[in-house]
Order: C-alpha cells, then sequence, then structure tokens
C-alpha cells in the first residue's frame, strides 16, 4: 500500500522524475537535444543521486522505468509509484479532456514493479458546459472514478494529481486559481483516492481549508517548478497545516538540464542532494502520517 512511499512515520518525501513534455521542454530551452537517449539519462542520473534520500519515487514508464530499473539506480526499500496518464493529451477547442488509456491500469503498474498508481488531469472544477459542449468538468470525475475503482479492486493505491487549467482566454486572479485548488481537491476526495498530490493553495489557511475538506484523504504538496527557497517555505506551511508530504521534482534539481552530461552528478551532488536532505529533514519535523489521516481507510 501507501506504506511504500513513506517513511517508517508515515509521511511522503517522494521524488518526482515522470515528466516527458516538461523535461523535454527543458532540454530543449537549454540547448540540449532531448532525444530518448538523453531522456533516459538524465532520469539515471537524476534518480541514483536523490533516491536514496527519498521515501519514494515517481517514474514514467515511456523513458523512466525502463531506464532506472536497468541501471539498478532505484535503491532497495525506495517505493515506486508510476504515472499512468495517457504522455499526449486530448483536447477539446484547446482545452483538456481528461482520458483515461486503458492499457495503463493498475494492473499495469504492478507488472512493472510499481508500488502505487498515479493519474494527472488538468481541469476547471467549476466548468460548466454550454450547449452542444461537453462537460469537461464530469468527463473528469468519470476517469478518476474509474481509475480509483481499478486500483482499488486490483489493491494497488491511487494517488491523484490534478492542476488547474482555465478555458483559454480566462482572466483569472490568483485567488481565484487558489479557490479552485481547494473545489478541486474536495471534489476528487469524495471519490475516495488512496492520496491527492496537490498544487500549493496559497496560503496557511488554504492549506488547513484543502485538509479539512479533504477528511481521511491525505494530501501532498508538488512544487510545479518554483524556486527552491519558496518551495521550501511552502512545504513548512503546508506541513503544518495537515499535508503529510510532498511529491517534487523540479524545484529540487530542475537547473540540472543546463549542466553538461559529464558534470550532472557532480551538480546533483553538490547541489540537488543538499536540497532534498533539508526538504527531508521539514517533511520529518512537520509531516503528519498519512496513517492518522486515513485512520480505518488506510490502505
Amino acid at each position: 500500500g501507501l506504506a511504500a512511499l513513506a517513511d517508517a512515520r508515515g509521511r511522503f518525501a517522494v521524488l518526482a522524475m515522470d515528466q516527458r513534455a516538461t523535461l523535454r521542454r527543458m532540454l530543449t530551452a537549454a540547448g540540449r537535444s532531448p532525444t530518448t537517449a538523453a531522456m533516459r539519462a538524465f532520469k539515471v542520473d537524476v534518480v541514483a543521486a536523490l533516491a536514496p534520500l527519498s521515501s519514494g519515487v515517481l517514474l514514467d514508464n515511456d523513458f523512466g522505468v525502463p531506464a532506472v530499473l536497468a541501471a539498478a539506480a532505484l535503491p532497495a526499500g525506495v517505493g515506486l509509484l508510476i504515472a499512468a496518464e495517457p504522455p499526449d493529451k486530448a483536447r477539446w477547442h484547446g482545452e483538456y479532456r481528461t482520458v483515461v488509456d486503458p492499457q495503463r491500469s493498475a494492473a499495469w503498474v504492478r507488472a512493472h514493479g510499481g508500488d502505487a498508481l498515479k493519474f494527472l488531469l488538468y481541469w476547471d472544477p467549476d466548468r460548466a458546459a454550454g450547449p452542444g459542449e461537453p462537460d469537461l468538468a464530469e468527463e473528469a470525475m468519470a476517469a478518476v472514478r474509474s481509475v480509483v475503482e481499478d486500483c482499488a479492486a486490483t489493491g494497488v493505491p491511487s494517488v491523484i494529481e490534478p492542476l488547474i487549467a482555465f478555458r483559454p482566454g480566462a482572466e483569472v486572479s490568483p485567488q481565484q486559481r487558489y479557490e479552485s485548488v481547494v473545489r478541486s481537491a474536495a471534489r476528487l476526495a469524495a471519490l475516495r483516492p488512496s492520496l491527492l498530490k496537490l498544487e500549493w493553495p496559497g496560503s496557511a489557511q488554504g492549506c488547513r481549508r484543502v485538509s479539512d475538506a479533504l477528511g481521511e484523504v491525505p494530501w501532498t504538496l508538488l512544487s510545479a517548478g518554483v524556486a527552491y527557497a519558496e518551495f521550501l517555505d511552502r512545504c513548512r506551511t503546508a506541513l503544518d497545516n495537515g499535508a503529510s508530504g510532498v511529491i517534487a521534482g523540479r524545484a529540487i534539481w530542475q537547473e540540472a538540464v543546463e549542466v553538461d552530461d559529464d558534470r550532472r552528478p557532480d551538480f546533483l551532488r553538490e547541489v540537488s542532494v543538499p536540497r532534498l536532505a533539508a526538504l527531508v529533514d521539514i517533511v520529518r519535523e512537520h509531516g503528519r502520517s498519512w496513517r492518522d489521516v486515513a485512520g480505518s481507510v488506510a490502505s
């Protein structure tokens, strides 16, 4: 269950290295060719350097899992969370549609050595369908429901990652976005996933509102590529207000894309390892056990 991704006291310090299109864009922007070999090598270097400090690692199966396992870069006792959302996102007039790939099921995750399944969706929880439009919010709910039910039937924990995405051209204030993060979490928690991986809800009050709305569903904070110092502050706040840990990547290792391949292990050791170590200390000091949150529904 979720214990495979947590430390001995039930807190999550999970390294996120499942980026595909995002990593491709980052490498391209740094003037590097994002070939399959380059993507795999980058993921192996990051996991080899940072997984020993982590309670778990989040990987994609397109580039990450095969390369990392072949390189024996995942230490024993570090859990494996596998991304199961389709790498290519479906759209309707520029808006995201949430689609489940039936081949990327809970059984598929287990067959590839995963301890849990992660499913990402882009959505607006308040999106109302107009005449002739698909109901994108209900599509998203139905898709997540099917993932959660599949995981429950297979005995694989479900980790749901909702990212807020408004329709193109929408003018939205930061506070409106934070409100959507809270409402998104509350709606999805009703489907009873094992864990939610959430964006920053804006403040300590926002974090407490998330924790209150989720009830027995634990949650973790994602980094979304913000600067490391800012993410560290956000982590303390989230953990002091009910979060059970972090599932974070770019805030820890993102500058490594700009480093030459032969220097990358040194950069990760000198810069990213201390960053993650400090983050793990904060999780240990401030984090709440997911078992204390989940109670009788722990799985």
